[in-house]
């Protein structure tokens, strides 16, 4: 397992019996170089004791939310951000649907709704809780907004019964840790380009037409596929979002201005043309503003595709070409349409009409249309854009490999 050396592993330890093979996964790790930090929730405490945890991992043991040596630390936010990745073992039937329901009242659960990164749950129950409708629900939602379930593995229960919810062996644990790093050392092979956002397309120097566009889908997919190990470039017209200074950054304006950072960063593996690029531009910007008593007549002409341009020009284009497609009706033939039109790979489209999903929103729900598997199309259902991001920067891993 080299893939774990000077890798960053914050530990969940939840209450149960099971707790005690947690120690066995501390000493894996820290044989196989990663450093790790850990939280014991108060129930933990009554199966291994925080010395214990302490003495293995060589480093501090977290547990109360509210500590007064540390108020200034807000460890719940610090921890959430150290980590490289998070690993709940073992993850109780308690913890799930504290976690399903987006409950905050320990450290733990607090720490895990403030992170960014991936988290892996390593199941330990009894076999009918295991077997319980609410908690095959909570699992349900946890899968869906990306946590990683590990196991649990069928066999004899601490408490004598036998059936499935017994946690998984530690090495292998271990190994699917091990693994996940892999992958993202597999993935820094890849480049990958993204366009976000509008463009501004002056009359004069104080009016311009424009798209509407916040650029947060686009920003999420860019940090997604920075998060699952790609060297990512992002080209974002104005908008008022952050992104991390691993990631490239380009600040662009108007559609020119994108299609030349376009052309100079090609060579990628993979480009996403998110960004609401203004379809029409002004054939002549006035170099004064315009009075309102001036009479005037605008003539427009229209920019270059992008997107357009990428997909059909063979020097340099990306192996995987993707564009979106924001729609207010017929959406799926309209997009069905711009695939075939444009050349691409994949169009992603959604419904711009529905404000619980449009510009500015948090949310979304998108169609993906696959030219190379017959038209196959996939949805991706309501939930939070960085979510989104992840499932479709899975698809695209997938793809490229």
């Amino acid at each position: 397992m080299k893939n774990l050396l000077n890798k960053k592993i914050l530990l969940v330890i939840c209450g149960g019996i099971s707790a005690y093979k947690s120690l066995e996964i501390i000493r894996f790790l820290k044989k196989n170089g990663a450093e790790i930090k850990t939280i014991l929730t108060s129930s933990a405490k009554e199966f291994i004791t925080p010395l214990s945890v302490a003495s293995l991992s060589q480093g501090k043991v977290y547990s109360d939310l509210f500590n007064v040596e540390n108020e200034t630390e807000m460890d719940h936010i610090a921890l959430s951000r150290w980590a490289d990745v998070i690993l709940v073992a073992p993850g109780t039937a308690n913890t799930i649907s504290k976690l399903a329901q987006g409950t905050t009242d320990d450290l733990a659960s607090t720490v895990l709704l403030a992170s960014d990164k991936d988290v892996y749950l390593a199941p330990a129950m009894n076999v009918r809780m295991w077997e319980h409708p609410s908690t095959k629900k909570n699992l349900d939602i946890l899968q869906n907004i990306d946590y990683r379930i590990i196991g649990p593995e069928i066999g004899d229960m601490a408490c004598g019964e036998y059936g499935e919810g017994k946690m998984s062996d530690p090495l292998i644990i271990v190994k699917e840790i091990d693994n996940y790093f892999f992958k993202q050392k597999n993935n820094k092979k890849f480049k990958a380009l993204v366009t976000a956002g509008p463009t501004n397309e002056h009359i004069d120097p104080v009016r311009f037409i424009t798209n509407k566009s916040s650029g947060k889908q686009g920003y999420e997919i860019a940090k997604s596929l920075f998060k699952k190990g790609f060297d990512t470039t992002l080209i974002s017209g104005p908008t008022n979002l952050k992104i991390r200074e691993d990631i490239k950054l380009i600040k662009v304006e108007t559609a020119d201005d994108m299609l030349i950072a376009t052309q100079q960063n090609l060579g990628v593996d993979v480009a996403i043309f998110s960004a609401a690029v203004a379809d029409f531009k002004i054939n002549k910007k006035y170099e004064k503003k315009i009075e309102k008593k001036d009479v005037i007549n605008l003539k427009f002409e229209k920019t270059v595709d992008i997107l357009n341009y990428v997909s059909n020009h063979n020097y340099m284009r990306p192996n995987l070409v993707i564009g979106f497609a924001a729609e207010t009706d017929d959406v799926e033939n309209n997009a069905k349409k711009k695939l075939n039109n444009k050349n691409c790979d994949w169009i992603i489209s959604n419904d711009v009409s529905n404000k619980e999903i449009g510009f500015n929103s948090d949310f979304n729900e998108v169609i993906i249309h696959y030219k190379d598997k017959n038209m196959k199309k996939e949805k991706l259902t309501y939930k939070k854009k960085s979510e989104i991001s992840d499932e479709i920067v899975d698809r695209i891993i997938d793809q490229l490999n």
